[in-house]
């Protein structure tokens, strides 16, 4: 099933990527971008975001691969039709969405926020947020349109305010 051209990205949050056909039963392989691989057990169905259009998809099946997920979706049943959505987004709903602990957030959502400093300068806008395995690192971008790393810790990220579209940051000396 598509969904109307009313569909609002807002409203749902990748989960994966599909990179490659897996076999040739119609199996994908997907590169997971959730922290929690095992959520996708739980799925019944997601939506794939391919060429401008969304459609649902229900899940027959989920297995592991090192660091991919193998996925088996109802109605596509050979390698030609799975090789069809390569490269596309795997979308589920906020709704469906895994929920953040305190001090967590959806990346889509921290993205565009305005950086500003704990004295109140705006320093930019957070352009990415770039995992390293110890802490997320977010990238703003400057105003004069260079880029600024800033390591997503305590000490640096003083508050986040999605609400008010904000987040405030102490600069350790080095930045």
């Amino acid at each position: 099933m598509s969904l109307p051209c009313l569909f609002n990205m807002e409203d749902y949050l990748r989960i994966g990527v599909i990179t490659t056909a897996h076999g040739v039963k119609g199996e994908v392989k997907v590169f997971p971008t959730t922290d929690d691989v095992k959520r996708y057990k739980k799925l019944k169905s997601l939506y794939l975001s391919h060429k401008d259009a969304i459609k649902e998809l229900k899940v027959e099946s989920v297995k592991f691969f090192k660091q991919f997920v193998i996925l088996k979706f109802e109605g596509i049943n050979d390698m030609d039709t799975a090789m069809l959505y390569r490269n596309a987004d795997l979308l589920v709903s906020r709704k469906d969405a895994v929920k953040c602990e305190k001090d967590e957030y959806f990346i889509a959502d921290l993205i565009g926020l305005e950086v500003l400093c704990d004295d109140g300068r705006k320093i930019g806008v957070l352009k990415e947020v770039l995992p390293t395995g110890a802490n997320d690192v977010y990238e703003v971008e400057r105003e004069d349109g260079t880029d600024l790393l800033i390591p997503a810790i305590k000490e640096c990220i003083l508050e986040v305010n999605i609400k008010e579209g904000f987040v405030k940051v102490k600069l350790l000396e080095g930045l």
